[in-house]
């Protein structure tokens, strides 16, 4: 009888993880890059993007509540679509999204820490990638809190890089009326801003561990998913007052720049933030794709050497320490920058079927604690198909 993970987590926490995810190291690009694209139209690219993203998490948030269990999207697409191997096949993608993802984010955040911290990258990386691994094995709670507290460092700063943007004299086409909306600038930049959001699909991974999941779950998911956008959308809103697009857009740094034009000072604590930043996206990826393992060795037998967990810890300790060996490997070994694209990118073919496996689900089991209309998995379906369609175009264009 395998040990079973301990509920633990409440709406604070697993909401908090989501925001971990979602806002990661990505918006340290990515602000710079809409900007480049869309100009002052910026912040309404993002808030697009997620309002692109509402009807998937509508989706997960549903089936979350119905189906609480660690594998997410595999086992709803067991219970939804009654096919195990493409349920196998959905959580192989995620494992891999997720270790790519922690791989190419420890990358980063290591190549910060060394521009302050005089210390080896093959020894940062290894040193950081076992600390994170322990951490994610010692408890889900001590984990949660861990990454709330990056989260918290994260969002400080962000609010700090808003605040000086808005102290800073803006630029010229900062000004009203605002220019003619560009709409080739504000689809390219919804297109790459949509990814911004991708992660509040990470947190269902920890239905078994939360308390009262029909309840927890949803209001997590949508919530992590409404900060995140607000944070996005100001930042960007402060960049493009505060420094040219042209500028903005051709940066590796935008929000240093933000920093540098409203205070006129070295914005050196940026680079330990986005620090904080890559441990909180490094540490949620490998608890994410532990609970996937975990919740694939249920159903499926040559996987049930993951199906147990510690029976102090309370956590899956074999896929955490497997995830984690991975992860420093891949972030030593590989070029993950060109995977992790293509892994993203077939993780909108996963929301695809997560959408269609609630629609199945609802036809067998009508009634539930937290329910949509069935209308918001099938425009789930349509956009993220679209956006899969339009990114792959844009690329070979």
């Amino acid at each position: 009888m395998a040990e079973q993970l301990k509920r633990e987590i409440g709406t604070g926490l697993l909401t908090a993880y989501g925001v971990g995810i979602m806002v990661g190291a990505g918006i340290y690009v990515l602000t710079g890059a809409a900007a480049g694209q869309a100009g002052m139209w910026a912040p309404v690219a993002f808030l697009i993007a997620a309002l692109v993203a509402v009807p998937t998490a509508l989706s997960f948030s549903e089936l979350s509540a119905r189906i609480p269990e660690a594998a997410g999207d595999s086992a709803y697409v067991e219970i939804g679509l009654n096919q195990h191997w493409l349920a196998v096949l959905v959580g192989f993608i995620n494992v891999v999204a997720g270790t790519i993802a922690a791989a190419a984010v420890l990358r980063g955040g290591v190549g910060y820490l060394i521009s302050f911290v005089d210390i080896p990258f093959a020894w940062a990386v290894v040193g950081l990638g076992i600390a994170l691994t322990a951490i994610a094995i010692i408890g889900v709670v001590e984990s949660l809190a861990f990454a709330s507290l990056l989260t918290l460092i994260e969002v400080t700063g962000l609010m700090l890089v808003i605040w000086a943007g808005f102290n800073a004299a803006p630029v010229e086409a900062y000004a009203l009326p605002l220019p003619a909306p560009e709409w080739n600038g504000i689809t390219t930049a919804v297109l790459f801003a949509v990814f911004a959001f991708i992660g509040f699909d990470d947190v269902v991974n920890m239905a078994e561990e939360t308390r009262q999941p029909g309840r927890t779950m949803p209001r997590a998911i949508l919530l992590a998913l409404a900060i995140t956008a607000v944070l996005y959308a100001l930042v960007s809103l402060a960049a493009v007052r505060a420094v040219p697009r042209e500028v903005l857009g051709a940066s590796e740094r935008p929000l240093a720049l933000v920093w540098e034009a409203g205070m006129h000072s070295n914005p050196a604590f940026l680079a330990a933030i986005a620090v904080a930043a890559a441990l909180n996206g490094v540490l949620a990826q490998i608890v994410m794709a532990s609970r996937v393992l975990f919740g694939l060795g249920r159903r499926t037998p040559w996987l049930e050497m993951f199906y147990h967990a510690h029976p102090r810890f309370g956590t899956p300790v074999l896929g955490s320490a497997m995830i984690g060996g991975v992860v420093i490997v891949a972030a030593l070994a590989l070029p993950v920058a060109t995977l992790a694209e293509v892994t993203t990118l077939a993780l909108l073919i996963v929301f695809s079927i997560v959408n269609a496996a609630l629609i199945g689900v609802k036809r067998t089991q009508p009634e539930a604690e937290f329910s949509v209309s069935v209308i918001w998995p099938w425009l789930g379906i349509l956009l993220c198909l679209g956006v899969f369609v339009a990114s792959i175009a844009r690329n070979l264009i």
